[in-house]
């Protein structure tokens, strides 16, 4: 696993184009393919409620990168089996 993984932040290019800092809240397999999910640190949102971001993360030798899940049908299959793991530990 690289580093930038071990840090546990990140930064990605957002939505809206900027820079968004992010912490790594977990780390997953799925399908052979490797998904992370990260929590943004908005300075300015104090609300308990943050909404995730998941993303594929793709090893190229000692580095790595996150990738938007571009397929609709890819993205809904890791969203279920995420769900599924949270139900699994309730």
């Amino acid at each position: 696993m690289s580093e930038e993984l071990e840090n546990n932040y990140v930064e990605i290019i957002g939505e809206d184009g900027g820079i968004e800092k992010c912490e790594i809240y977990d780390v997953i397999d799925f399908e052979d393919k490797t998904y992370a999910l990260l929590l943004p640190l908005a300075e300015d949102d104090d609300s308990d409620e943050k909404e995730v971001i998941v993303m594929e993360y793709v090893e190229e030798g000692d580095d790595g990168y996150f990738k938007n899940i571009d397929d609709e049908n890819q993205f809904q299959r890791v969203c279920e089996y995420i769900e599924s793991l949270e139900e699994e530990e309730e």
